[in-house]
């Protein structure tokens, strides 16, 4: 297993998302907003769980992130719809603005790994 830096948290392991799903998870220690995975592949986004419109989680229900196909986030408050890739939003009242992204990296094990003050 890899060590993880004091200035990092492991998230959850990458097969703890299901490909092409996405996973909510709680806020760190301190902190009032959480963060949510969106995984393609070996690849995985990481975002903050607050609309740029109004600051609202984005999720109805637990782990409920995505369109019904699967091609984009959605917000459950306003219906806008944002880039997996990049967090953009490209439709609804926040048009052009994006989701707080979150630096993650995947180590040997299969973890995903972010900056311990994500989501603070």
């Amino acid at each position: 297993m890899s060590e993880v830096a004091a200035d990092e948290r492991v998230l959850c392991r990458l097969a703890d998302i299901p490909d092409g799903e996405s996973r909510g998870f709680s806020p760190a220690v301190g902190a009032f907003t959480g963060l949510f995975a969106v995984r393609r592949g070996e690849q995985v986004f990481v975002y903050v769980n607050s609309c740029p419109h109004v600051g609202l989680p984005l999720d109805p229900a637990p782990h409920r992130f995505l369109d019904a196909k699967r091609s984009a986030i959605i917000c459950a408050a306003h219906g806008a719809r944002f880039r997996i890739e990049d967090g953009e939003c490209t439709s609804g009242p926040c048009y052009g603005e994006s989701l707080e992204a979150v630096p993650a990296r995947l180590d040997a094990a299969g973890q995903v790994i972010v900056p311990a003050e994500a989501g603070l």
